[in-house]
């Protein structure tokens, strides 16, 4: 019912910038919250930024100040520009959204494919 799709990964040397987008499409009434996570290999999927419908935004200390979330809720888009980039930002990133669905009369948790980001030394 509700599909997030995400671009913008690839690979990038130390220093250089990325920007990723998700978009979401479906039947949904509004979309709430939405974030980034990334997952390196053999560590757990971790919260990179979210931001709120009003734009309250939260990020996890190893990016704050390199890494901006953003989002244009007309498109249902969240961005993720991420600046000065380090090796160990290299990840699988994923895009999360709560979606208001009517039929379900709450909010449904949809996660995207994953898009990956890759920082050479």
């Amino acid at each position: 019912q509700v599909q997030l799709v995400e671009s913008g990964g690839g690979l990038v040397q130390a220093g250089g910038s990325l920007r990723l987008s998700c978009a979401a499409s479906g039947r949904f009434a509004s979309i709430g919250a939405m974030g980034w996570y990334r997952q390196a290999p053999g560590k757990q999927r971790e919260l990179v930024a979210d931001i709120t419908s009003g734009g309250t935004t939260n990020y996890v200390d190893s990016v704050k100040g390199r890494f901006t979330i953003s989002r244009d809720n007309a498109e249902n888009t969240v961005y993720l520009q991420m600046n000065s980039l380090k090796p160990e930002d290299t990840a699988v990133y994923y895009c999360n959204a709560k979606a208001l669905v009517v039929v379900i009369a709450g909010y449904l948790e949809v996660w995207g494919q994953g898009t990956l980001v890759t920082v050479s030394s």
